[in-house]
């Protein structure tokens, strides 16, 4: 019988398949080749130049010893050096304090920049709909004098419009310059800076606004209509004061009736004709009510000392020397502890900081017009800050890239990220490599990132990788949480390790204690693991605080495992792990952070119920490059089905678990982690549909109840 149409197609498009993995192969010798031979030509010219021996020495610095007596405590013993022997001699013991030590010793230069809006208008796409873009102009610059001057006047309007030393007000706003200026303000008054993600639903803004008992509320144009809903919950609230747009004016008819609308403007005119003295606090007093995201439940308020918040910068201010040509790209929600503590300590060393928002981010960003440019192109930081779930799509926007490029070029691209990692572990850089074929990739972020700090959840190893030799940047991944002020431990610019979260900081020790339950001793070999204790933390509750040794330590919930140099590695968390059937642990959590490295995936779930014997995933599905397996895998059924469809397409799951096999056997998972089926999804999950927190970890609960029918029908 002779074959049909259809399997010379297939035929021809698996020798086609082949020939151009051949012809990759070849080419990624050739390169592999002439790279030897300028190696050997080379390499005694740039050991003089590079003197590489100086950064092995470093790299291999022990950065955290135990603790004599104890067991499984490590310390970080480094003597204080520059700003830390400053900040005691100058008894910089408040963040009000530092701000005004800032202040005096960097004066009128650039502190603080705002780009200009100069206009919104219409954009026709190529699919025919119509989007509202911003031109932009340069940024803006306001100096430490300048800013010092509008926080001050912000606090005295605080005082002026009924709030009292001690009390507290709101920020319930987006990242911005006058963010800052307002939370320094009220410290100025020593009052109490409750903070809330911008991102948050209004139930959970309602819930923090109502807990604290705060009466004043500081928000921004964009989120006056949630303001407006809230207030009706929020019985409390007698003031709402906003920052303006610069484009449209701020519609506040509507807000609930007794409730004083003030604009931002209008307050630092009202205190810089006020007469109220400052009332600066001590390093006892709380300087922050940070909410978190609230992943498992309702968010939690942390209470934040000035003394945790300058400890913090204190153990922060030896993992990079800041340089004169210094930037800091500001747009992380300033209500997360880390881009809160980032900012501060940019303010510390005189590090201008230029606001942005993942809205004008780059060239191609949502509300950049086309042809104009977007912040990090116009503003060239050298340091900003960033969570893992960012640096995945980007990794993923590489990938895909070099997918389109052709077997050649992606076999090429690859070999090139394995030879520079290669080099640089040995000491090395390589600024031709990086001039001639990643410079165009650094550009995306302005060209000139050198460092940049990730936190928040784990960064997968391959992510760390391709990062850090794409921008040819130092990528230090640090841990902490908001109840240890984002402090606990992080890596040094000279750390190039991957997969792990740097040493204690000088602030605070970190002790691993045994978890019986899940199997992690402290006498585990080669590396003791266990939960992961910090000590010398602000007080919240007696079931994750304890006393010992006259000190107060913190169980953190996550579990990790400690090098012979003093780093630390996450390796679970207590939260995301489930015992499967056979008594095999997983956890979810490690399973997530490596397939979601996958080209397939924008977001995922795994889920594993303790009667079962494996474990099932819910994959956001990349609308890309599941469109391009779908014309492989369906053919001409592809055709005129829209992303959603594709997502119901059972044939399409069972080939992108396939992938994932492929992706989990590469990040060295367990037979037992691996996902056996998969449902795929065109639903994003954000905090508005409640499946992610503001921070945008996932909610498991949530996710569990509204995939209740997939994840039945997988385990089918």
């Amino acid at each position: 019988m002779r074959d049909r149409p259809g399997n010379y197609v297939r035929d021809l498009q698996i020798r086609l398949t082949m020939l151009g993995t051949v012809v990759a192969s070849l080419g990624v010798g050739v390169a592999a080749s002439v790279m030897f031979v300028y190696d050997v030509i080379t390499l005694p010219i740039y050991t003089i130049l590079q003197k590489p021996w100086v950064r092995i020495k470093k790299a291999k610095k022990i950065r955290a010893k135990e603790v004599p007596g104890s067991v499984c405590r490590y310390r970080n013993y480094d003597d204080p050096i520059g700003f830390q022997v400053t900040m005691k001699r100058e008894k910089l013991d408040t963040v009000e304090k530092i701000v005004r030590y800032a202040v005096k010793q960097h004066g009128d230069k650039k502190g603080f920049g705002t780009r200009a809006i100069l206009s919104e208008e219409n954009e026709t796409q190529p699919n025919g709909k119509v989007f509202k873009k911003f031109v932009m102009g340069d940024y803006q610059w306001t100096s430490y004098v300048q800013f010092a001057a509008r926080a001050d006047a912000f606090g005295r309007a605080l005082l002026a419009e009924g709030v009292k030393p001690g009390g507290r007000v709101c920020i319930f706003a987006e990242t911005r310059q006058e963010w800052l200026e307002a939370a320094v303000g009220a410290f100025t008054q020593n009052v109490t800076v409750v903070t809330l993600y911008a991102t948050l639903g209004e139930d959970a803004v309602a819930h923090g606004i109502n807990e604290t008992e705060v009466a004043h509320v500081i928000t921004t144009h964009s989120l006056m209509p949630k303001v407006k809903t809230i207030l009706n919950n929020c019985s409390k609230v007698s003031h709402v004061i906003y920052m303006e747009d610069q484009l449209e004016k701020t519609d506040t008819s509507g807000v609930k009736s007794g409730v004083k609308v003030i604009p931002f403007a209008d307050m630092l005119k009202k205190g810089h004709d006020a007469k109220f003295e400052a009332h600066p606090p001590t390093s006892d007093d709380i300087a922050i009510i940070m909410y978190t995201s609230g992943s498992t439940g309702t968010p939690k308020g942390v209470m934040v000392s000035h003394y945790n918040m300058v400890s913090t910068m204190t153990g922060f201010a030896v993992a990079l020397v800041p340089s004169p040509e210094d930037v800091y790209l500001g747009y992380l929600p300033l209500a997360h502890v880390l881009e809160l503590m980032a900012e501060l300590c940019a303010v510390m060393f005189g590090v201008p900081i230029g606001y942005s928002s993942p809205l004008t981010l780059m060239d191609k960003s949502s509300k950049i017009k086309r042809g104009c440019q977007g912040d990090c192109s116009v503003l060239r930081p050298t340091l900003m800050a960033a969570v893992p779930m960012i640096l995945d799509r980007v990794a993923q926007g590489i990938k895909e890239q070099m997918h389109s490029a052709g077997r050649l070029a992606q076999g090429l691209f690859n070999w090139f990220v394995m030879y520079r990692n290669w080099w640089r572990r040995r000491g090395f850089s390589t600024p031709i490599l990086h001039s001639l074929v990643f410079s165009r990739i650094a550009g995306l972020l302005g060209g000139r990132v050198r460092a940049m700090v990730s936190g928040g959840a784990p960064l997968s190893e391959v992510t760390h990788d391709l990062i850090r030799s794409c921008i040819g940047c130092s990528v230090m991944q640090g841990y902490g949480l908001t109840e240890t002020t984002s402090c606990a431990s992080l890596m040094d610019e000279y750390d190039v390790a991957v997969g792990r979260v740097g040493h204690p900081v000088s602030c605070c020790d970190v002790q691993l204690s045994d978890w019986e339950e899940g199997g992690y001793k402290v006498t585990d070999q080669p590396h003791p693991r266990g939960e992961i204790v910090v000590g010398d933390s602000q007080e919240k509750t007696k079931e994750e605080f304890f006393e010992s040794d006259g000190r107060r330590w913190f169980r953190t919930g996550d579990i990790g495992l400690i090098y012979p140099n003093g780093t630390i590695k996450i390796v679970d968390r207590k939260k995301d792990l489930v015992k499967l059937q056979a008594g095999e642990y997983v956890s979810l959590g490690r399973v997530e952070t490596i397939l979601s490295t996958s080209p397939f995936v924008d977001n995922m779930f795994v889920y594993g119920e303790s009667s079962k014997n494996f474990v099932v995933a819910v994959v956001v599905a990349n609308a890309k490059q599941l469109g391009l397996l779908a014309k492989e895998v369906l053919g001409s059924e592809a055709e005129g089905k829209s992303h959603e469809q594709l997502c119901k397409e059972e044939r399409l799951e069972e080939e992108v678990q396939k992938r994932l096999v492929k992706q989990a056997r590469h990040g060295r998972l367990e037979k037992a982690e691996i996902p056996a089926r998969v449902a795929l999804t065109s639903v994003s999950w954000s905090p508005d549909n409640n499946l992610v927190t503001a921070a945008y970890k996932l909610k498991r609960k949530e996710l569990s109840n509204y995939y209740k029918d997939d994840l039945e029908r997988l385990y089918k």
